[in-house]
């Protein structure tokens, strides 16, 4: 099932994103096959200021889990994090529907 877990960085944390971003980005590739998408967002200036991750996890126990291992969490850089169920109905410019 897709999980869409969206997270918002705590205020004035770009060095600590910046500092665990290497241990964050192994992470990812250990689940690289279960990754749909995964970004920063970006606020006004361009710069880091959360994450949208889209994952294809069993339940959403596994994506809670999939979220609490990731360093960023490890190192509090989440001010919050918000895990919903998720649907396509668009992807790659078609309706799949």
């Amino acid at each position: 099932m897709l999980f869409a877990i969206i997270c918002t960085d705590r205020p004035d944390s770009l060095d600590t994103r910046l500092a665990a971003r290497e241990a964050h980005l192994r992470y990812l590739t250990t689940y690289e096959d279960r990754i749909v998408q995964a970004g920063p967002l970006l606020d006004l200036d361009g710069r880091p200021c959360g994450s949208l991750l889209v994952v294809d996890v069993e339940d959403r126990a596994a994506a809670e889990g999939f979220a609490a291992s990731d360093p960023y969490a490890g190192v509090n850089l989440f001010e919050s994090v918000v895990i919903r169920g998720h649907r396509t109905v668009f992807r790659d410019g078609a309706a799949v529907e």
